[in-house]
């Protein structure tokens, strides 16, 4: 059975056989979680079948393996699974599927043409590393939402991303989100190790709000949707998670905890009765096994307890689990009691509009500064917690209306500036910031035929002093550049109102 594709997965097609022309042996398949990547696999398999070659489909996990059987079953392509005793042991099949595990179990692997590696970012195994360096015409296709694995960029060459969340959106393929920044676990403090909070000293920290997450959940739900909606949290860890489950239930809200501690056969039936349109179960709990190809449709509300501190593919990945339509389903609550939203904003913004646009060393190469005080009250409406939208003073949700004090100018979602600071606005910012900052204004000056001497100016007016060092190469501008630049003549339009 042929599977029909809409029109950006057959781009995508189009361009991954033209990277192959083009001797990218290695190459990016990025499409937004809820984009359809599996569709456009199942479709290249097909392809490659009626070739007569053969194929090894590599997955992160155990689950995820029979998730993609299963859409293999659906599309009538006969295969066989790579797994000590499974009963869909077919050596004979040219299409194989195959856990990483497995894989590095493996003395060797079977002879193939083609690779196709399902989560690609979190799948970089020592195995899968030796395959691509031991067989380096081994054609190779990674699929991912989230291609921002620092090591990603040393081992494919070729990114294919043919539509952005936002286009999606507006397309009605996903849902658009209405994001409540509730009270977020305090961070101050905690060790970080290989990049993150350390865990037991985040979980201790994340027990002391569990009761704030479930009054946020039970307020939210009922002004959103004036009833419970399914929904996953994820949890700092397993002890958090119980304590967070306890809770819910004692506000006599059914939440179920999973984790890795667990048997396969509990999690397999858990996840199958939260399925069923009828279930009594209305929070699913975990910390990451949820973060990852689980694909059910009719989740709208999702609470992220897990403050991550550079991991902005695991934000996405948890944020995109409820970005899927449904019928019935108009949208998707995103209830951050982490502090991530904030955390992860601008390259969030860039992501959802823009899109992938080059493999390089990824956005995850160093934590995120932590967003001021004066971002988080300028962040979010007083009221009901709700994200300002973009250029405006009402909330969107509860009607609230913004009052600006006179010697504040700000605009949702960036620094409030107040006059008469004592701390140099330079100092605020590293060198890598202000230097990409500067580009984006060269850029921008570029693209709209001024005199490059505006963008010097500019960035006096941002950050207190002239550019040092020479002058970047212009780039694109971003969302952020783009939301300061409004905000700045906003503010001359003001001036001159003032004035007149």
């Amino acid at each position: 059975m042929s599977v029909e594709l809409r029109e950006y997965q057959t781009e995508s097609v189009v361009g991954l056989r033209q990277g192959f022309v083009a001797k990218h042996f290695r190459q990016i398949l990025a499409l937004p979680t809820g984009g359809g990547k599996s569709r456009v696999m199942e479709h290249m398999i097909q392809g490659v079948i009626a070739k007569g070659k053969r194929i090894m489909f590599v997955c992160e996990r155990r689950v995820l393996v029979k998730q993609f059987s299963a859409h293999l079953e659906r599309a009538g392509v006969d295969h066989g699974i790579l797994m000590a005793n499974h009963w869909r042991n077919r050596p004979h099949c040219q299409v194989q599927i195959a856990s990483a595990q497995t894989i590095e179990r493996m003395e060797s692997l079977p002879k193939v043409d083609l690779v196709f590696i399902d989560e690609v970012h979190a799948c970089l195994r020592k195995s899968i590393v030796n395959m691509m360096v031991r067989q380096p015409t081994l054609r190779v296709i990674g699929a991912t939402a989230t291609p921002f694995h620092p090591a990603i960029g040393s081992y494919f060459t070729n990114v294919v991303s043919t539509v952005t969340m936002a286009e999606l959106v507006r397309d009605k393929h996903l849902v658009p989100f209405r994001v409540f920044v509730a009270r977020e676990i305090d961070t101050s403090g905690i060790p970080v190790v290989a990049g993150e909070w350390k865990k037991d000293e985040l979980e201790q920290r994340g027990r002391l709000i569990v009761g704030d997450v479930v009054s946020d959940y039970v307020r939210i739900s009922h002004e959103v949707f004036g009833e419970y909606r399914k929904t996953i949290c994820f949890s700092c860890g397993v002890e958090h998670g119980a304590e967070l489950a306890h809770r819910f239930n004692e506000a006599g809200i059914n939440a179920v905890q999973i984790s890795s501690k667990d048997e396969d056969d509990y999690r397999d039936q858990v996840l199958e009765e939260f399925s069923r349109p009828d279930t009594d179960i209305k929070v699913v709990i975990s910390v990451a096994i949820l973060s990852r190809g689980f694909d059910q449709t009719d989740v709208e509300h999702v609470i992220l307890a897990r403050p991550l501190k550079k991991s902005f593919s695991e934000h996405v990945q948890m944020v995109g689990r409820g970005a899927r339509i449904h019928d019935g389903k108009s949208l998707c609550v995103i209830q951050d009691n982490s502090g991530n939203w904030l955390r992860f904003q601008d390259d969030w913004d860039q992501l959802y509009h823009h899109g992938v646009t080059a493999l390089g060393p990824g956005t995850e190469t160093k934590p995120k500064k932590e967003p001021s005080e004066a971002q988080k009250v300028a962040s979010k409406c007083p009221k009901c917690s709700a994200l300002w939208p973009p250029k405006t003073d009402t909330c969107t949700h509860c009607g609230h209306v913004r009052v600006r004090g006179s010697d504040v100018q700000a605009v949702a979602g960036e620094m409030v500036e107040v006059d008469g600071s004592t701390t140099s606005k330079a100092d605020k910012y590293t060198a890598e910031y202000k230097r990409s900052f500067y580009a984006q204004l060269l850029g921008h000056a570029l693209d709209k035929g001024h005199n490059p001497g505006s963008a010097y100016h500019r960035y006096i007016e941002k950050f207190g002093v002239g550019p040092a060092g020479p002058k970047p190469e212009p780039e694109p501008m971003g969302e952020e550049v783009r939301r300061w630049l409004v905000s700045r003549n906003i503010r001359r339009a003001k001036g001159r109102a003032v004035a007149a």
